[in-house]
């Protein structure tokens, strides 16, 4: 997944996350890019390629996702509707396969215009689901309708083209619309694009489901931004430095997303996730003193998940953030509240063992 956000004034970083399509599991980060936007370049946007172009950066996040995740089953590359670019999906890499979110109402290669052709499609299927509150709208109970065609899409008119782009792809749509919206509310509505084949109700449901993976890459840059590091008001003058404060400020957001993936611990048949991913095998021995000096007496009040597990550790900076065990769950402030305590003890245990350690030298 793919998002770009600015971080600091000018600097923007494109960052590129793995999630497991399976359990939702946020496994780490795969790809960062700053990059430092200027003004003058919009009038000469047509006469570059998208190499020559910021916009090359979702071209180089499918393909690291691709060399990164090149064990997985299948990578699906998922983003919102600023990647909506045809080189992306005609020039994407043999690893990956491309989930976006429809922008630009293109031309088919039949004559006709893709939101128009996705209007007069008939209707597949139908699904209720639950649409979480967000944006100033109440949660709600929704039906969504499901359509999903397999098109062949015509490369732009306008604008340069990189040298051996085919001129037009085969690519499918999803479109899923909710239906009987409440009065006064905005009804939801997704036109997805992707290399997947899809043409059945069951993979329409796929593809849906994957693109409302999308959620992790929103809470992660709320810890990343204002309730977080407040990242976008950072001043430093140094490039450089700069760029590594923002990068292991993104870390740190990462790991605390992780953690709250986590808190739960694994469903029934998967494994728990292991604590390596978002701490060395050298912390345990300090998240296991951490956890029995949190630990009381009630089961309420005792870590529930194996030592080793990320849960562990999850529950042990959710303490240390200033979760009490009884209300409610910690969300990712209260992680990355809690790992900023954890690396302050860290720091402090790894003075004493110096000190302990110079005393016998």
């Amino acid at each position: 997944m793919v998002r770009g956000e600015k971080a600091g004034a000018g600097l923007f970083l494109h960052p590129v996350i793995a999630v497991d399509a399976q359990t939702g599991a946020l496994l780490g980060a795969i790809h960062g890019e700053f990059l430092s936007h200027s003004a003058g370049q919009r009038d000469k946007k047509r006469q570059r390629t998208v190499d020559e172009k910021e916009s090359r950066r979702w071209l180089t996040g499918a393909e690291k996702a691709a060399e990164v995740c090149a064990g997985a089953g299948r990578v699906t590359v998922i983003a919102d509707r600023e990647s909506d670019i045809y080189e992306a999906f005609a020039r994407r890499p043999a690893g990956a396969h491309l989930l976006v979110r429809a922008a630009q109402d293109r031309s088919l290669e039949d004559g006709s215009r893709l939101f128009a052709q996705t209007d007069g499609l008939p209707e597949l299927a139908r699904r209720g689901l639950k649409l979480p509150a967000g944006g100033g709208r109440k949660a709600r109970p929704v039906t969504m309708v499901l359509r999903v065609a397999r098109l062949r899409i015509k490369s732009p008119r306008n604008g340069k083209m990189s040298a051996g782009v085919a001129r037009s792809i085969e690519i499918s749509l999803v479109d899923v619309r909710e239906v009987d919206p409440p009065p006064g509310a905005k009804p939801l509505h997704w036109r997805l694009l992707t290399s997947h084949e899809v043409t059945s109700a069951e993979q329409g449901w796929e593809i849906v489901d994957l693109y409302r993976q999308r959620w992790h890459i929103e809470q992660l840059f709320r810890s990343f931004k204002s309730e977080g590091f407040d990242i976008e008001r950072l001043r430093i003058e140094e490039d450089e430095t700069r760029e590594k404060l923002v990068a292991a400020c993104f870390v740190a957001a990462v790991i605390a997303q992780q953690m709250v993936h986590a808190r739960d611990g694994a469903p029934p048949g998967i494994d728990p996730r292991p604590i390596e991913d978002a701490f060395d095998l050298a912390d345990i021995p300090l998240i296991e003193a951490c956890c029995a000096d949190l630990e009381g007496k009630t089961e309420r009040q005792k870590n529930p998940h194996p030592t080793g597990s990320l849960a562990y550790a999850a529950w042990v900076c959710a303490r240390l953030g200033g979760w009490t065990g009884y209300y409610g769950k910690p969300g990712p402030i209260v992680m990355l509240r809690g790992w900023r305590q954890l690396q302050a003890i860290k720091a402090g245990w790894s003075l004493a063992c110096i000190t302990e350690a110079l005393k016998h030298a």
